[in-house]
């Protein structure tokens, strides 16, 4: 069963699945797809080239696939927004598709955005991705799965943020964010996400590699090459390591810095996990 509000505007040239409810006056273009058990709230917009995956819970006010704000875009043009299974978009979150031809903005399953998040054209968000609330994600960035981003953070075009990294509130982020990293407020990374690393089930040994890993990288007093070269010395490396590694290796924007602070002091990143992880 499909239950449309009276008020909604619902193309006849979308498709909707089974079990969606859509709420007074919101509005879903043509070549849209909701799948099954959507909920959409009242006064949201699914624009022209959108797909939303099942499950996902769409509240009040939200925008989702609207043109870009990007002067190179033309009535007209063909792109699309694509959003993953059992994703949640709170309110008045604003998601633009792309300005060329045949290209994506992409969000994955599970993810959630909170409130006045901007996701801009092109931009790549992964699987179970957590987003608080006034962040302002720009055009062409990438964030890997099981980020977690804080609130009113400012993301610059073509940045990538990896997998599991955690990112602290009302920080500007230029440059990239490696996997597994602690972005503090002072806009350096401090250490691990052990916490986040705990919660995924990670085992101790990859914790411990992962810690060793951003240790040598980020405060040793190493250049980037040597710090990979060293890292690269250990045997039998973890594959969250080589993920690590690889994604230093692939930086086009380059790495944002360590602490200084932390590296003078001969901490290295130290947090409440250390006798843990290498006990």
């Amino acid at each position: 069963m499909i239950d449309i509000h009276p008020t909604a505007v619902v193309s006849p040239k979308a498709q909707i699945g089974n079990g969606v409810r859509i709420g007074a006056y919101s509005i879903v273009e043509d070549d849209c797809v909701i799948g099954e058990n959507c909920v959409i709230d009242s006064h949201v917009k699914i624009a022209r080239y959108t797909t939303l995956g099942a499950r996902c819970r769409v509240y009040f006010g939200a925008l989702i696939g609207e043109e870009p704000q990007d002067h190179r875009f033309a009535p007209g043009t063909v792109a699309w927004t694509t959003i993953g299974d059992d994703t949640t978009i709170r309110e008045y979150v604003t998601i633009h598709r792309s300005p060329f031809a045949e290209r994506y903005t992409r969000i994955g399953s599970g993810t959630l955005l909170m409130a006045f998040v901007h996701v801009g054209h092109d931009a790549q968000i992964g699987d179970r991705v957590t987003v608080a609330n006034q962040t302002a994600i720009s055009g062409h960035v990438i964030i890997e799965d099981q980020a977690v981003l804080s609130g009113f953070i400012l993301i610059h075009q073509f940045c990538r943020i990896g997998r599991l990294a955690m990112v602290g509130a009302r920080t500007i982020v230029r440059q990239d964010i490696p996997p597994f990293c602690m972005l503090a407020e002072n806009e350096c990374v401090c250490g691990a996400n052990v916490i986040g690393l705990r919660r995924a089930g990670f085992d101790s040994y990859a914790r411990s590699a992962i810690r060793r890993a951003i240790k040598t990288y980020f405060f040793r007093g190493l250049n980037a090459t040597n710090a990979l070269l060293e890292i690269e010395k250990t045997a039998m490396l973890p594959p969250e390591v080589e993920h690590f590694v690889e994604f230093i290796r692939k930086t086009e924007r380059g790495i944002m810095p360590g602490d200084v602070a932390l590296s003078s002091l001969g901490i290295h990143g130290a947090d409440s996990g250390d006798k843990e992880e290498e006990s």
